[in-house]
């Protein structure tokens, strides 16, 4: 599971994101989870240091080609080849939420490290 997540109560909309340059996902809640949590987002496929070594600031820059953001060394962490797919995370909470919209990210913005 993800490290943070979104209170599960049946019938709130609960805004599932994701990374930087990627889509994100308003649901309605179908039914309450164990622990009354939902996944807020589609969780790391690897950690930002690897991240770090793995990815050229050009690669960055592609991946987030029609986003606002920052596509400098300093956010190579958060490049979305660095997360889970959403789709999939999202399918596999279906019994749980029901995606309403999909919303196309336009602007990213990172705080400082």
């Amino acid at each position: 599971m993800n490290d943070a997540a979104v209170q599960s109560v049946v019938g709130q909309m609960a805004a599932i994101i994701y990374a930087q340059g990627r889509h994100t996902q308003e649901a309605a809640v179908r039914a309450a989870a164990e622990m009354f949590t939902l996944i807020y987002g589609a969780g790391r496929t690897m950690g930002r240091r690897e991240a770090e070594r793995r990815f050229s600031v050009e690669q960055h820059a592609l991946a987030t080609s029609g986003i606002e953001c920052d596509k400098t060394a300093s956010t190579l962490d958060e490049t979305p080849a660095c997360y889970k797919d959403i789709d999939s995370v999202m399918a596999a909470q279906s019994d749980l939420v029901e995606i309403v919209h999909t919303l196309k990210q336009f602007v990213n913005v990172k705080g400082q490290k």
